[in-house]
C-alpha cells in the first residue's frame, strides 16, 4: 500500500492556507494591539485567546456537520470555499480599523470564518487516506501548512512588519488574502473530494481497517472501547499541555524577540519552520517504523531542551543562537504534529472522523485559550524572565501523558526508505 502523494499534496492547500492566515495571525495581531492600541501584555493575552474560545466550541460543531454533509462537492469542500472567502476579505478590513472595539468585532467575525472551515479542511485528508498511512499523509498535510506559514513570514519581511513601533499593516494583511484566495482556487479546481474518498473507503474495507468481521456490529454502530477512552483522554491532555507551552511562545514572540531580545521575530520563525519543513517527511517514515507513540516522546523531548536552552537567553544574543534553537524546536513540533493528530482519528469509529477532529481541536484550542493569558498576566507582573521556563514546564508534563498512552498507534510497515514515498497515480 503505498500513499498518493499528489493527491494528498493536493488537499494540503486547504491547510497550506489555513497555515497561511494563523501565522499571520500570531504575529500580527500582538503587534497591533501593543503598538496600535496600547494595550498591555495581559489584556493582548485575552484578545488573542479569543479565537481559541470560539474554536472549542465551533470546530466540533463544524466537523460533525461536515460528516452529515453530502453534496456533490462532497462533505468538506462547500466548508472549505465558504470559510476562505470570508475569511480572506475580512481580514484585509482589520489593518485600516482604529478603533478598538470595531476591530475586535471584526475579527471576531473573522475568527467565526476561520472556525467554519478548519475541522473540515483537516478531516479531508484522513477521508482520502488509508488508515495505516495517515502518519505519512499528515507529514504532507503539516509540510504544506509549514509552507504556507513560511509564506506569510516571508511576505512579513517584505512589507517589513519587524520594524520597531510599526502600525500601518493594512498592505501586508491583503498579501495574506491573496495567497489565500490563490490556494482555494487549486484546491477548488483540482481536488476531487467525493471520488477519492471513496476510492479510500474501499482500500479500508479490502485491508480491514474499517470492515468488522461478520459476527461484529456495523462499523457505524461500533462504540470506542474502555481502554481506548483512556488513551484517547491521555492524548488529548498531551495535545492541551504541548500546546499551552508552544503556543505561550507562538503568541508572544514576535513582541518578545522585538522589544526584548531585539532579534527578528519573522526570520527567526522562518527557521524553525524551515526546518519543520525539512523533517516533515523523514518524522512520517520514522513513525511507520518505531511507531507514532514513540515518535512524539522524542518529539516532546527536543521542544522541551529547545525551550528550556532558551531560557538562559538574553539580550544582545547573537541571532544565530536563537535560530539554532529555534531549528531544534521545529524538529520537535514536526515529530509531534505529524503523529498526534493521526492517533486520535486511528480511534473514531465508523464516520465519526469529522467529530474526533473536533475533539482533537478542542484539546488544543482549549489550552490556547488559557495560556496567551495566564503567560500574558504572568508576564506583566513578574518579567519576560518567565517566558521560556513556563513553556519548557507544560511541553514536559505533556511527556507523561503521552508516556501512559496504550491505544492510536498503527503497526509499523514492512517496507521503510525509498520504495515508502512512492505514491499512486492520480
Amino acid at each position: 500500500m503505498k500513499l498518493n502523494y499528489k493527491r494528498t499534496f493536493l488537499v494540503g492547500f486547504a491547510f497550506f492556507l489555513i497555515c497561511t492566515f494563523w501565522s499571520a495571525y500570531d504575529t500580527i495581531i500582538p503587534l497591533i494591539l501593543t503598538n496600535k492600541f496600547d494595550m498591555p501584555q495581559g489584556y493582548s493575552g485575552i484578545i488573542m485567546s479569543l479565537d481559541n474560545l470560539l474554536a472549542v466550541f465551533l470546530l466540533p460543531f463544524f466537523g460533525t456537520m461536515s460528516d452529515k454533509l453530502s453534496s456533490k462537492f462532497g462533505k468538506r469542500t462547500p466548508f472549505i470555499f465558504i470559510g476562505t472567502v470570508l475569511s480572506a476579505v475580512l481580514v484585509v478590513l482589520l489593518g485600516e480599523i482604529s478603533v478598538l472595539w470595531v476591530f475586535i468585532a471584526v475579527l471576531l467575525v473573522v475568527l467565526i470564518s476561520m472556525a467554519l472551515f478548519r475541522s473540515p479542511a483537516v478531516a479531508l485528508m484522513p477521508d482520502i487516506t488509508p488508515k495505516p498511512l495517515r502518519s505519512k499523509g499528515n507529514a504532507i498535510i503539516n509540510l504544506m501548512g509549514t509552507a504556507g506559514g513560511i509564506i506569510a513570514l516571508g511576505l512579513s519581511v517584505i512589507f517589513k512588519t519587524n520594524t520597531q513601533g510599526k502600525t500601518d499593516f493594512t498592505a501586508y494583511l491583503a498579501s495574506v488574502g491573496g495567497v489565500m484566495i490563490i490556494s482555494l482556487l487549486v484546491f477548488m479546481l483540482t481536488v476531487k473530494e467525493n471520488k477519492w474518498a471513496s476510492e479510500a473507503e474501499k482500500t479500508n474495507e479490502e485491508q480491514g481497517g474499517i470492515t468488522p468481521a461478520p459476527t461484529e456490529e456495523p462499523a457505524e454502530k461500533r462504540r470506542i472501547t474502555p481502554a481506548e477512552r483512556t488513551s484517547l483522554i491521555l492524548i488529548l491532555m498531551s495535545v492541551a499541555l504541548w500546546y499551552i507551552g508552544y503556543n505561550a511562545i507562538t503568541s508572544k514572540y514576535s513582541v518578545y524577540a522585538t522589544e526584548v531580545l531585539a532579534v527578528p521575530y519573522n526570520i527567526t520563525l522562518m527557521v524553525a519552520q524551515g526546518v519543520a519543513l525539512i523533517a516533515f517527511i523523514p518524522v512520517g517514515i520514522l513513525a511507520s517504523k518505531i511507531g507514532r507513540r514513540r515518535s512524539i516522546l522524542i518529539g516532546v523531548g527536543i521542544l522541551a531542551a529547545a525551550f528550556f536552552s532558551a531560557s538562559f537567553i538574553t539580550k544582545g544574543v547573537n541571532p544565530v543562537i536563537m535560530y539554532l534553537l529555534f531549528a531544534l524546536a521545529g524538529i520537535g513540533w514536526a515529530t509531534i504534529n505529524v503523529n498526534s493528530f493521526p492517533m486520535v482519528v486511528e480511534l473514531a469509529k465508523g464516520g465519526d472522523v469529522g467529530k474526533y477532529t473536533g475533539y482533537y481541536y478542542t484539546a488544543s484550542m482549549a489550552a490556547q485559550i488559557i495560556t496567551p493569558v495566564f503567560s500574558g498576566f504572568l508576564i506583566q507582573y513578574l518579567g519576560w524572565g518567565i517566558f521560556f521556563p513556563y513553556a519548557t514546564l507544560f511541553v514536559a508534563f505533556s511527556f507523561v501523558t503521552m508516556f501512559f498512552v496504550k491505544h492510536g498507534d498503527a503497526k509499523p510497515e514492512g517496507k521503510i526508505g525509498i520504495e515508502s514515498l512512492a505514491g499512486g497515480d492520480d
